[in-house]
Parts: C-alpha cells; sequence; structure tokens
C-alpha cells in the first residue's frame, strides 16, 4: 500500500505533485494531450464501448424477461450513489503502487473530477493494471444488474445507475492504456511526472 496523502482542492499545481522518483537520463515523453480536457475530447472516442454494455445489458435482460426490470428512481439513486465512488475510483488507481510510492489525491473543480497523481515507475502490465482497476466500480454492479431477478425492479434500478458512472467514468483511463500499448515497448517501464508521460527500460522501484 502506498503512502497516500490529502492535497484538498487543485488548481493550478497538478504538475507540482507530480516529482517524485527522478526519471532515467533515457526516459522518452509519450506523446499525450497537453491537458485535461484536450485529454477528455481525445478519450470521447472510447465512450461508446461502456455504453455499447450498458444498453447491451438493459436490452438482454428486458427481452430475456419480457417486463420492465428497473425501477427508474432507484436508477436515479444508483446513479447518486456513485458520485461519491468516484474517490474509491481514484483509490483503487493508487493501490498497484508500492509502499515506497507517495500518492496525491485531489479534488479539481474546473474539471469536477477526483485525480490521484503519483509520480513513481511501475511495469508496462502493473501500469495497465492500474489504469483499469477501477472499472471494477463498473462491472460489479452490472454483473449483479443481470443476476438479480427481473421483478427485483428496485434493486436492479439501483445497480444499473450505478454501474452507469462506474462504466463510464474511466473512458479515459481506457485512452491512456490504448495510448501505452500503441507507443510504448514491452517489458519497459512507465512513470508521470509533472504533467507528461514517460516510459524507459529498467527495473521499477
Amino acid at each position: 500500500m502506498p503512502k497516500l496523502k490529502w492535497a484538498g482542492i487543485i488548481r493550478g499545481e497538478a504538475g507540482a505533485l507530480q516529482q517524485g522518483v527522478p526519471l532515467p537520463g533515457d526516459a522518452v515523453k509519450m506523446a499525450m494531450p497537453a491537458s485535461m480536457g484536450e485529454m477528455m475530447k481525445k478519450a470521447a472516442v472510447f465512450l461508446p464501448l461502456p455504453l455499447t454494455v450498458l444498453l447491451g445489458a438493459m436490452f438482454v435482460k428486458t427481452y430475456l424477461s419480457g417486463q420492465v426490470v428497473v425501477q427508474p428512481v432507484f436508477t436515479v439513486l444508483g446513479f447518486c450513489a456513485s458520485v461519491p465512488a468516484l474517490l474509491l475510483h481514484e483509490l483503487l488507481h493508487a493501490l498497484p503502487y508500492p509502499k515506497t510510492a507517495v500518492v496525491h489525491i485531489g479534488l479539481v473543480p474546473q474539471a469536477m473530477a477526483a485525480v490521484v497523481l503519483v509520480s513513481h515507475p511501475l511495469g508496462r502490465g502493473r501500469f495497465i493494471f492500474m489504469s483499469l482497476l477501477p472499472t471494477i466500480l463498473g462491472i460489479v454492479p452490472i454483473a449483479l444488474f443481470l443476476c438479480f431477478p427481473p421483478d427485483w425492479t428496485a434493486w436492479n434500478g439501483f445497480f444499473f445507475g450505478f454501474a452507469a458512472m462506474g462504466l463510464v467514468s474511466p473512458y479515459p483511463d481506457l485512452y491512456n492504456v490504448f495510448q501505452v500499448l500503441r507507443q510504448t515497448p514491452r517489458r519497459c517501464q512507465i512513470q508521470f511526472w509533472g504533467d507528461d508521460t514517460y516510459y524507459f527500460m529498467g527495473e521499477s522501484l
């Protein structure tokens, strides 16, 4: 478990919180969007994937049962309950880092988002795992939605609403994983530094 530090409200100093383990001289900067806003726009191409999962799950359950399977008010309640879980989303990003890493967690009001900021190398596979780990906040509730009886409309609605946020919110992480797979060699190390992402060959600390 890494060392967690609460950064509070983050306005312009995000990059300063990602200057931990020094980068080696052969580190290569990845071609990534220059700002969070630009990254969110480019990552939007991955939004159809979670939306397809959500709509597909609703269609299959409704078609097989031949009845309405959710109460809309509970769907809204489930979605609202998932908003505080965005902090848990960030904590899940932190878990794969070693205990020597220092992880800052804070809120970025202008992006209406919680963020985790850490500058510590991870192996390529572990970095991908770190990026995708928060998707369990969508996978588990959508699985419960599919498994519960059709006439449990309140619970079905709640977990469908919760799954909506849990599956959609990681779409920027899907973009990051795509870029890692596209730009980096196998068995490399990946590290955030400042506002950028770098890769290099060698052992992680």
